[in-house]
């Protein structure tokens, strides 16, 4: 027997002051009350009712079972009715990790619609380029550019990371402009750092692929940092789109090649498999597919 269903039939008996009545409360038989307690009273080793045929009482250990069967009760219903509660609407926490100018271009701006669905749901929201452990420094969810190492996450695919090549009208009017790609070679292409790129790659329809050396005298470990630089001439910039796509429509800054190809890198939500029965992450994870994907 259910071991909860002989604690509540307990219980109701103690409360109602006989089997019967426990009985009629429950929806089952006097007999399947009493096999009920018996089965309780076995398991425990101890006896809980003195009872005969006109009155039962309390034994001193059935009354301290009576106070922690009823506490114990009350816990799982209000557990129960939570976790239903959870089931309807996302609530609670939510710990997430984002590349830098992914999360300050892209996902700070759509968080506002996501936390207006989902009133009841917070974030802390870790804005790093470096790769986290989602296990070791708890994290439910992780956004991630670039091809995906072999794992236990799972992992659901977002729009790919665009690329754009965009140089200050003040530096291309003391510089010259690039007419072919191959021309990069010999301007000041700004590079991402602590891994600088020595090649950028460009694809066009009739030429075919470039793949151009580029070099420079300054290396920047941010994307946000890069895109001021070249802001303030200091030289050709390829970084996401997401981030220099305003200073061009403004006019701050000029795209080059804009009928070629860049190279796009591959993006994605991570989050552990046994976390995705979280109607938060579930929340989350489904946001981020309909606004990115």
């Amino acid at each position: 027997m259910d071991l909860l269903d002989s604690m509540k039939v307990y219980v109701l008996t103690v409360e109602k002051g006989s089997l019967s009545a426990a009985a009629t409360a429950c929806d089952i038989s006097a007999t399947m009350a009493g096999n009920h307690l018996r089965t309780l009273e076995k398991r425990l080793g101890m006896r809980l009712l003195n009872r005969t045929t006109r009155r039962q009482q309390l034994t001193a250990f059935g009354e301290d079972y009576y106070t922690r069967s009823k506490e114990i009760l009350r816990l799982v219903a209000e557990t129960d009715a939570q976790a239903q509660n959870l089931q309807l609407a996302p609530a609670g926490k939510l710990r997430i990790s984002a590349p830098i100018t992914f999360g300050t271009e892209a996902l700070m701006p759509a968080l506002s619609v996501y936390l207006d669905r989902y009133p009841q749901v917070s974030l802390d929201v870790v804005l790093s380029d470096r790769v986290v452990d989602l296990v070791e420094e708890g994290f439910e969810a992780a956004i991630r550019i670039g091809p995906l190492p072999d794992s236990t996450l799972i992992a659901k695919s977002l729009a790919p990371y665009r690329l754009m090549i965009c140089a200050s009208p003040a530096y291309l009017a003391r510089r010259g402009t690039p007419g072919t790609p191959e021309e990069l070679s010999q301007h000041e292409c700004l590079s991402f750092s602590p891994v600088a790129v020595t090649h950028w790659r460009l694809t066009d329809a009739q030429d075919g692929i470039f793949r151009v050396p580029v070099s420079s005298r300054l290396q920047v470990n941010q994307g946000p940092a890069l895109r001021v630089a070249a802001l303030h001439g200091l030289g050709i910039v390829l970084q996401p789109a997401i981030l220099l796509e305003a200073d061009v429509r403004a006019g701050r800054l000029v795209q080059l090649f804009p009928t070629h190809e860049l190279t796009s890198w591959p993006m994605s939500v991570v989050y552990l498999p046994d976390r995705y029965r979280s109607p938060k992450l579930r929340s989350f994870v489904d946001f981020l597919v309909e606004r990115f994907g």
